[in-house]
């Protein structure tokens, strides 16, 4: 037998024992025992029984502080600067009772002594022609005529002489007038912001002297989305303005590491919606912003401080605050039937801020998922834990959306 041929045999039979002896393991192999897969637990959320109730939310805003009244001091004569009060300097602030500046006044004077001169020779006129009518009268009366034109009786010179005394008087009221605007006073009490004339300077009517705004009252121009102005009794109707009761607003500030509080009233409203934002800006006010506080170290509102406005809202019914963190997709939330399956409820928003959000349209007892899931599915079935009722009595929200 060739050499060729034995080895193909030899061969043949090791593949053949090979496949017969895989054959047996598999065959003889014992099979693994199947083990029942155990149930996931349900996953463990918290439960928020809706309670809605009347909530009176704030809105929050912000803005610049700004004089209410500010004008040009401007002169009404024309004379030499000769004197300047202490209190008339950028920055200081005076009394309405104050003179700021004193104008040379010896033309005046003088014109008042030239229009007593004129009243004196009026009232002369006048005597005289009373006693001229006085005595065409009594002519008349012994002429035995009951009848006599006014002309005789000298009615018309007697009436232009008394015109000419009220003229006279005019003048001589004037004249008193011109030299009092020479000493120039503002109107309020208030603060000089920027002065524009000086000692030795002659000026013209119509020169200004300063700006000046008052300090009793100042206001703050604070911007407002409709969301936000839809929670404010704003004043903006003609008979709100007959009324006393108006949005109070809290304003508040840091300055130097410590923040501050100011209290004033949203009295007015801007005559119209700004056209480039859309926004509604509310004017408040807060009274004596400059007084000290002797029981705090406040300081003044000072004109161009940038403040944070807190501002009262009006009074909703049936609304609730929820965690911001439990919304999904922006206004949803999860609730729960009666087995405990999960579905998405669309809230009515109308405000938010960081941290929690305001909503009016949840039925009193509605099973609010207070845990965040990573991943819900409509129908999923939870188990719940302690169950807690949303509270409304310390909500105090911000932003609106």
């Amino acid at each position: 037998m060739p050499l060729s041929n034995r080895k193909g045999k030899i061969t043949f039979i090791v593949l053949v024992a090979g496949l017969l002896f895989i054959t047996a393991l598999a065959t003889l192999k014992s099979k693994p025992e199947r083990n029942k897969r155990p149930t996931p637990p349900l996953l463990m959320v918290e439960v928020i029984d809706a309670a809605p109730q009347a909530l009176k939310p704030s809105v929050l805003s912000q803005g610049t502080v700004a004089p209410k009244r500010e004008i040009d001091l401007v002169s009404q004569v024309a004379g030499r600067v000769v004197s300047v009060s202490d209190h008339y300097a950028n920055g200081s602030f005076f009394r309405s009772s104050d003179k700021l500046i004193e104008l040379e006044s010896d033309d005046y004077r003088f014109a008042v002594v030239r229009a007593k001169a004129q009243v004196a020779k009026a009232e002369e006129q006048v005597a005289l022609e009373k006693g001229r009518s006085r005595q065409a009268k009594r002519e008349w009366r012994d002429l035995g005529d009951q009848t006599a034109n006014a002309l005789f009786l000298r009615e018309p010179q007697l009436a232009a002489a008394k015109a000419a005394l009220e003229s006279a008087r005019a003048d001589l009221a004037k004249a008193n007038l011109d030299l009092s605007r020479t000493s120039i006073k503002a109107p309020f009490q208030g603060r000089i912001r920027e002065t524009y004339v000086d000692l030795g300077q002659y000026i013209t009517p119509g020169t200004r002297i300063a700006k000046i705004y008052s300090t009793d009252v100042v206001e703050i121009r604070l911007p407002l989305t409709d969301r936000q102005a839809a929670l404010v009794d704003l004043p903006v109707n003609f008979e709100d303005s007959e009324t006393a009761i108006y949005p109070t607003v809290t304003l508040r500030t840091r300055v130097a590491g410590q923040t501050h509080e100011w209290q004033g009233k949203i009295v007015r409203t801007d005559a119209s919606i700004d056209i480039q934002s859309r926004m509604t800006y509310a004017v408040a006010e807060v009274q004596n912003p400059f007084k000290e506080d002797p029981d705090s170290n406040r300081p003044p509102l000072s004109i161009g401080l940038f403040v944070e406005a807190e501002i009262a809202g009006r009074e909703l019914e049936n609304a609730i605050e929820l965690p911001k963190q439990i919304l999904y997709r922006g206004n949803e939330v999860l609730v729960l039937n009666d087995n405990n399956e999960v579905s998405f409820q669309t809230l009515t928003l109308v405000q938010s801020d960081a941290d929690s959000v305001v909503a009016t349209n949840l039925t009193p007892g509605t099973r609010i998922v207070g845990t965040r899931i990573a991943l819900p599915v409509p129908g999923m079935q939870v188990a719940t834990g302690a169950s807690t009722t949303a509270d409304n009595s310390d909500a105090e929200t911000g932003d609106l959306l």
